[in-house]
């Protein structure tokens, strides 16, 4: 099986290809690693390939936050600069001056 390399990082902000959300990298899978009932959930005609890198977001859309894990072909970068409103963002990353997204030292280790 090929190597394969994450197209997007940790504290990068992306927005969903198909549906009206955004959000902040906190961790990536090379491939799929959710359970096969989360799999078999997802329409067929939608459902991404397994070989391929997810991330899993601090997610948000207009009326609420939520923990997404979504496929990389599903994902754009956001270039909004838009800062995020997800609570669980300020325990783990801080915002740079540049407005970009930088996980806290004690986040790290």
């Amino acid at each position: 099986m090929k190597a394969l390399t994450a197209k997007f990082g940790i504290g990068q902000v992306v927005r969903h290809r198909k549906y009206p959300f955004r959000g902040l990298i906190y961790d990536v899978d090379p491939v799929f690693a959710n359970t096969e009932e989360w799999w078999l959930s997802i329409p067929e005609d939608v459902r991404p390939i397994k070989e391929q890198p997810f991330y899993h977001l601090f997610a948000e859309n207009s009326e609420t936050e939520y923990i997404a894990y979504v496929s990389e072909q599903n994902l754009l970068p956001d270039e909004s600069g838009e800062p995020l409103r997800h609570p669980q963002i300020a325990d783990s990353f801080e915002r740079t001056a540049a407005g970009d997204y930088r996980a806290k030292a004690a986040a790290r280790n």
